[in-house]
């Protein structure tokens, strides 16, 4: 049976830290003891207090999220905030957790590229603002319709709901970026794209898009990310085939109404 520390030590070796954006603080975030042999792993996008509570009913020994718990340092661990309430959670049960967030991101193999191969995108290639190609970008077999695009992907993403700013009638060539994708409306333009499928972007961004002639799809940030799991299922499962794997069954706490 694997332990945390060999673990984080694999995936660290598949998603070196060097991918990850220099604003981030993804990696192990919280490990009462490294030696933890590790029989089942519970992904979570976050890692909300449903989730920690959910970890120790299932006796999970490790969190693995998309999103870090501890993104911004924390000064003491009394209590008084949610990612202190939380961390002492996890240290008091045993459960660690970790993260490897934008480095998933940029990785051959990563978020981006499962969301490319979930939309049935060919000849795909990289693109993003200067000094960050996380994004993809390629091309459907068949053009289609802006609303039958939607359609496609609202199912395929399994998302409750779209916004979408229209920018043309015909969808040929489509980017992708998982997550917060306002920075790649303009790289997404320059590489000649019809439509921008991310998470989400904002309100004046969406509608400068769609006057510049490139439709965006905002399908939600938990519905472009949560594909993370399946990199990570893969990967582990080849190497650790005794573990077993979890996700947390309520996925987010938004409410879509």
């Amino acid at each position: 049976m694997a332990s945390v520390s060999e673990i984080y030590q694999y995936l660290e070796g598949l998603l070196p830290r060097s991918l990850s954006a220099s604003w981030d603080n993804d990696g192990l975030m919280v490990c009462a003891d490294p030696r933890r042999e590790v029989k089942k792993i519970l992904f979570a996008l976050d890692i909300t207090p449903a989730v920690t509570e959910y970890a120790a009913e299932i006796s999970a020994e490790l969190i693995l999220s998309h999103h870090p718990l501890i993104f911004h340092p924390v000064r003491r661990l009394d209590g008084a905030d949610a990612v202190s309430r939380k961390a002492m959670f996890l240290v008091r049960r045993g459960i660690s957790a970790m993260s490897f967030h934008t480095r998933l991101d940029a990785a051959e193999g990563g978020i981006n590229d499962i969301l490319a191969q979930r939309l049935a995108l060919s000849d795909v290639e990289r693109f993003g603002p200067d000094g960050d190609a996380s994004g993809r970008i390629g091309t459907l077999k068949t053009p289609l319709s802006l609303e039958a695009f939607c359609l496609f992907v609202k199912e395929t993403l399994d998302a409750p709901s779209l916004c979408t700013a229209k920018g043309g009638d015909t969808v040929r060539r489509v980017a992708v970026l998982g997550g917060a994708g306002g920075d790649y409306i303009e790289p997404a333009m320059r590489a000649g794209a019809d439509v921008l499928v991310t998470g989400e972007a904002g309100y004046n961004r969406l509608l400068e898009a769609a006057e510049n002639g490139l439709s965006v799809i905002a399908a939600g940030h938990y519905h472009t990310e949560i594909l993370f799991s399946s990199f990570f299922t893969d990967a582990i499962g080849k190497i650790f085939p005794e573990i077993e794997f979890c996700r947390f069954p309520a996925g987010c706490e938004l409410m879509y109404l």
